[in-house]
């Protein structure tokens, strides 16, 4: 079993940056991968952002240069930093954890971007 418990999100202007974190607890050898992935009011939810084996890097095309991804084994705990943050990015953020078997989903935290 793994458990997996975002945070960070918030309200932030046009142009600002948020960093979300997501603490991963439990079965953590068996994580493969973890991500984040969003979903909009009346929308499905998309992918965001992957890392695989702490290392390899996976980004949606809308979110490449603006968005990072990074994981702090000591911690067990992935990071989304969003720079340039759009109206557009307003969402609930939701992290996973990717093991042989399944995958975790965490509660999500919401993000508004909004003047």
């Amino acid at each position: 079993q793994v458990q997996v418990v975002e945070s960070g999100g918030g309200l932030v202007q046009p142009g600002g940056s948020l960093r979300l974190s997501c603490a991963a607890s439990g079965s953590i050898l068996s994580i493969n991968a973890m991500g984040w992935y969003r979903q909009a009011p009346g929308k499905q939810r998309e992918l965001v952002a992957t890392i695989i084996s702490g290392r390899n890097t996976n980004y949606a095309d809308s979110v490449k240069g603006r968005f990072t991804i990074s994981r702090d084994n000591a911690k067990n705990t992935v990071y989304l930093q969003m720079n340039s943050l759009k109206p557009e990015d307003t969402a609930v953020y939701y992290c996973n954890a990717a093991t042989r078997i399944t995958t975790y989903w965490g509660q999500g935290t919401q993000v508004i971007v909004s003047s």
